[in-house]
């Protein structure tokens, strides 16, 4: 119950954006989540599971149920688990890599290409407050479309009909129907109007 009562009350303080200070007790639980985390995705990406045993997985390491018309194809892997929250038809590819304290959110009908990696937490740039980590909410529209390999660093927004090309690495919001390309991510275009 103490576990339950301390996971409820690190979500409260991350999704605030409240520095979590290394030796808390708020850090104590997210290590405690995360020893969860790495439980579950290794019995996601263990052996073979059907879409539903899947999804079963991705809703206990959720702590929620995820939506029926989620895809994910393992491995997949995810610092915490806990603050991940997916929309309706999402796809994410294989090799993905979540870093979810700071809370990602997915919007209905999104793809996330091979390998993406969705960043939400900087440690202190002062090297004797290292162990302090700043969680930021990364929020992803609906219909975006990430290419094979992008990065995502804390505390953006990807806007609805998004793309983000493959290897991009964005470090700064992407306006909705932006085709962003590059390290770092640049506009090229935008997606046409159908």
């Amino acid at each position: 119950m103490a576990e339950i009562q301390g996971l409820h009350k690190l979500l409260a303080a991350l999704n605030s954006g409240e520095t979590i200070s290394g030796g808390s007790p708020h850090h104590e639980a997210m290590h405690a989540a995360s020893q969860e985390s790495l439980r579950i995705t290794a019995e996601l990406n263990g052996s073979y599971h059907s879409s539903e045993g899947v999804r079963a997985l991705m809703s206990e390491l959720t702590g929620c149920d995820v939506p029926e018309s989620l895809q994910l194809f393992p491995p997949f892997s995810a610092d915490f688990g806990k603050n991940i929250r997916f929309g309706e038809n999402v796809f994410i590819n294989s090799g993905c890599r979540f870093q979810d304290q700071g809370g990602i959110e997915i919007g209905a009908g999104s793809l996330i290409g091979h390998n993406a990696v969705i960043t939400t937490l900087n440690h202190d740039i002062l090297p004797s407050r290292r162990s302090d980590m700043h969680p930021a909410r990364v929020v992803i529209g609906r219909g975006v479309w990430f290419g094979a390999n992008v990065t995502v660093l804390p505390g953006l927004s990807i806007g609805d009909g998004a793309v983000v090309g493959a290897g991009a690495v964005v470090t700064k919001d992407v306006p909705a129907g932006a085709v962003v390309v590059g390290v770092p991510a640049k506009q090229v275009g935008t997606v046409p109007e159908e």
